[in-house]
């Protein structure tokens, strides 16, 4: 694909660096882009194609005079719509907040333009980023769901109407978009990128994350997102790493665990025979594969993880949802409802089987680079009711685990397949490290059908 809107960002900052592509170039590819498809996918909430063409001349004029602000400079970025854009609507995707406009930039949107990168607008989310579909359509196939939250920052990035996303994850929802749509998703360590200017749906489960089409690209985007933010309660101060630089620095073929534990049951026998299959193809290009079993439940994990959510988000709405129940979709106005009558006891015993579950798969992984599963039990499901299942991200997130996905081949309905990759918490330099070299070996270079 030669046309600007199919290069990755890697390739689009390169260009733009040397002055042999210009941000408006650029932007006015991506705009015939959505203009082409947008009636489609429904990727935005927000997008005046004016505004996004005035940014991408600011871009340039910045460029003409004082050079490129950081390596994202001119690169147009998707923000999912409960992140925070000054003078923006944020909208939720939710009746309440439907003329909302944030007087400050959430502090992602902030180090993203302080690395040169253009706000072009605000994407679909599922309500308050809950279950409830949102209106956007998968990428491959109209007929089936593009997964949520996160899913018009996923399917925008498939359909090429950007190079990159942000979305947040607090169950599945970075991830499970991601490989519905088949492109790469990031979803870093929680705490390692702040959550300032978020709006939350339970404290300490989000975690924002990326959405890209290489892993080099991802690297690229996490660099610019993390530091530690004194405005987040959560926020990791950890020292400054390039997870750039991990590009390209494996010195020998990854340590990979295999997880059968728990995914083999749970995927269908599509899903578990590709894994097994791209599994043998890693070992045979020189990847150390062990099946690893861990001494923790994922079950008890998962109900602990729905009593924590659901009390966090009951904790988060208890105002909107006592002033305007009737404004609250099915989904998430459940999840409120059963998290109300939680008690502290109840919670503080979830809190303890979390951290079980994250002392015992930390020691687990002592010995292996990564972990790797299906990315999700099936391929994206038909129909838009659903945003399919979060079971294969959940346990990750719920343990605050760095964990990437790569898509890696079709099912045999023409839908995407992706791997998921785990590692240690604030390994993501070993995560990436190993990713890239895995993406080097599966070499997925396929496009959505209904978008050439």
């Amino acid at each position: 694909m030669n046309e600007l809107f199919g290069l990755t960002i890697t390739q689009l900052a390169g260009q733009i660096r040397k002055g042999a592509l210009s941000p408006v170039q650029l932007m006015e590819s991506l705009l015939k882009r959505v203009e082409a498809l947008e009636p489609k996918l429904n990727v935005w909430v927000t997008l005046d194609p004016d505004d996004a063409l005035e940014a991408a001349r600011q871009s340039e004029r910045e460029l003409a005079q004082s050079g490129p602000l950081g390596p994202l400079h001119g690169i147009p970025v998707g923000i999912k719509d409960i992140i925070y854009t000054e003078g923006v609507k944020t909208t939720c995707c939710s009746p309440i907040y439907a003329d909302f406009v944030p007087d400050y930039d959430a502090t992602v949107v902030a180090r993203l333009k302080k690395a040169g990168a253009i706000i072009m607008g605000k994407t679909m989310t599922t309500q308050f980023a809950s279950g409830d579909p949102s209106p956007t359509l998968n990428a491959w196939n109209t007929e089936h769901t593009p997964g949520g939250s996160s899913s018009g920052s996923a399917a925008g990035t498939a359909a090429r109407m950007f190079p990159a996303a942000l979305g947040t994850q607090t169950g599945g929802s970075v991830l499970r978009p991601a490989s519905y749509n088949g492109v790469v998703g990031l979803k870093p360590t929680f705490g390692l990128i702040s959550k300032h200017g978020v709006y939350p749906l339970s404290w300490t489960l989000d975690t924002v994350g990326t959405f890209t089409r290489s892993v080099e690209d991802a690297a690229l985007m996490l660099n610019a997102l993390v530091g530690y933010d004194e405005n987040d309660l959560y926020s990791a101060d950890r020292p400054s790493t390039d997870y750039h630089h991990a590009i390209g620095a494996q010195q020998s073929p990854p340590r990979i665990g295999v997880l059968r534990q728990y995914f083999q049951e749970r995927s269908d026998d599509e899903v578990w025979s590709h894994t097994q299959d791209i599994v043998k193809r890693l070992s045979n290009a020189g990847a150390s594969v062990e099946v690893v079993e861990v001494p923790t439940s994922f079950d008890a994990l998962m109900e602990a993880r729905g009593t924590i959510g659901s009390a966090e988000a009951a904790n988060v709405h208890s105002v909107n949802f006592a002033a305007r129940p009737d404004d609250y979709s099915p989904i998430i106005r459940s999840s409120i409802e059963r998290g109300i009558p939680v008690t502290a006891v109840g919670y503080l015993e979830a809190d303890h089987i979390r951290r079980q579950f994250r002392l015992d798969m930390a020691n687990a992984m002592k010995g292996f680079d990564v972990f790797l599963s299906p990315s999700t039990p099936t391929p994206a499901p038909k129909g838009l009711t659903t945003t399919g299942d979060s079971m294969f991200q959940a346990p990750w997130t719920a343990a605050g685990f760095p964990t990437i996905t790569l898509p890696s081949g079709l099912s045999t309905s023409g839908l995407p397949l992706g791997i998921q990759l785990a590692s240690s918490h604030f390994e993501e330099r070993s995560l990436i490290t190993a990713a890239h070299w895995c993406e080097q070996v599966l070499e997925f270079s396929m496009t959505p059908p209904v978008l050439a």
